[in-house]
């Protein structure tokens, strides 16, 4: 049997499977150019973007309604209509650090019961090297009854959406393309340059597409992890971190990074997945592993430094009343995905000290669903022992320091995780 042909310019049908913060976007890109279904399973997410909301804030309600060839639907049956499939959903690890592949199995399945003779699927989500060929694409071929690269076609393009960012969007980052065939990574190619102005780079395999995508955030963990190790060492030294690092982006070639808690969908999830095949394949990646272990710790040394200031004080942790301010992964935000300010606030309780969470950014259902944390709304001068910026939101540096001081009592702690304060008006710092 001769191959199929891919889907032609004039007649290609987009379906964008998963509508969080990278699929919302791209399903408006398309839907601006071509007929595009944005499907996710999650119905409360289907009726608010119905009604041009988008909860995220990734996107406007005057992108959404300028978009009239875009329509979402939670019904499996409506992708049949398809012939392009974009896989957009999440690739999480799970508690012992291992790739969760239970989100990308059941897309695959998806796609798999509606995919037809000639559609190309193209795999967004951070994957290690070889997934797509290995994982998923036997999934559906088992599920469709079609032959890979004969009857369909895959490719892999990954996401390099940055949550909040907007300056960086999904039109002005360059693209990286790949795909099954020669013929397919033009297609894959072609089909992305229609919507992202910036341009792409054309991968020249699957598994090139996906290593890159895997190293980029690997790249980004361990050179901050370097500046935590740092920030560790300099705190024993009675040197403070950010006065060097001042000094030393002078030179022209010095990287800019600075320490911090390390969380969010990509810098601390996707070195894992590199890791577990690494292992996989009987090699035990040592310094990635280990940039992993410093990033994975800098809360509970957060903690500990503000129980430290505190016994100072004759402060005593157990019963003491403490504040973090900011919960979401990064600063103006309402991303709750694998933040580490739980580790701060784990570590405050395992001292039995009281510890109220506010963050005027993020939703309080979600984080009492994925944290169990019942943010407190308002805030009262005067009552906590502690006070630590965790996370640097516009609201909370429009108050300034001593603003931030008062929700404390006198002599109260107060600890800027961001070096975001003037240094002479806070405690301690990172």
């Amino acid at each position: 049997m001769d191959a199929a042909a891919l889907p032609r310019r004039d007649d290609t049908r987009v379906a964008v499977i998963g509508l969080g913060y990278v699929g919302l976007p791209l399903a408006v890109g398309f839907g601006r150019h071509l007929p595009t279904l944005g499907f996710d399973i999650n119905q409360a997410r289907i009726a608010e973007l119905r009604e041009h909301r988008d909860h995220t804030l990734e996107v406007s309600t005057e992108e959404l309604k300028a978009t009239p060839q875009l329509r979402f639907s939670a019904d499996a049956g409506d992708l049949k209509a398809c012939n392009v499939f974009i896989v957009t959903v999440p690739t999480p690890i799970d508690d012992a650090k291992r790739p969760d592949l239970t989100p990308l199995v059941s897309a695959s399945r998806t796609v798999g019961r509606a995919i037809g003779r000639g559609a190309v699927v193209v795999f967004e989500s951070t994957v290690y090297p070889g997934a797509t060929e290995e994982v998923c694409v036997p999934i559906i071929e088992r599920e469709s009854g079609l032959k890979y690269n004969v009857d369909f076609y895959a490719g892999y393009s990954p996401e390099r959406i940055n949550p909040g960012d907007k300056e960086h969007r999904l039109e002005t980052i360059l693209k990286v393309t790949s795909g099954s065939t020669p013929e397919a990574a033009d297609f894959v190619d072609a089909l992305y340059r229609r919507v992202v102005t910036a341009g792409t780079h054309k991968a020249s395999s699957i598994r090139v597409a996906e290593a890159a995508k895997v190293i980029e955030n690997t790249q980004r963990d361990l050179n901050i992890a370097l500046i935590n190790e740092l920030a560790l060492i300099f705190h024993r030294l009675g040197i403070d971190t950010a006065e060097v690092l001042a000094a030393a982006g002078t030179k022209w070639n010095f990287l800019p990074f600075r320490p911090g808690l390390v969380g969010g969908h990509c810098i601390g999830v996707d070195p894992y997945y590199l890791t577990h095949k690494a292992q996989q394949i009987g090699y035990h990646p040592e310094v990635i592993l280990s940039g992993r272990r410093i990033n994975d710790g800098m809360g509970q040394h957060v903690a500990q430094r503000v129980i430290k200031l505190m016994t100072q004080r004759r402060i005593h942790a157990a019963g003491a009343n403490i504040l973090v301010l900011g919960l979401a992964f990064k600063e103006n935000c309402p991303d709750l995905r694998n933040t580490r300010v739980t580790d701060v606030v784990g570590e405050f309780r395992s001292y039995h000290a009281n510890v109220d969470v506010h963050d005027p950014w993020v939703s309080a259902e979600e984080a009492r669903h994925e944290y169990g944390l019942d943010l407190v709304p308002e805030l009262v001068p005067g009552t906590y022992d502690a006070v630590i910026l965790a996370v640097a939101h516009r609201q909370f540096l429009e108050l300034g320091a001593e603003r931030i001081r008062a929700f404390g009592k006198p002599g109260c702690v107060l600890f800027d995780v961001k070096q975001a304060l003037p240094r002479e008006l806070v405690d301690d710092r990172l």
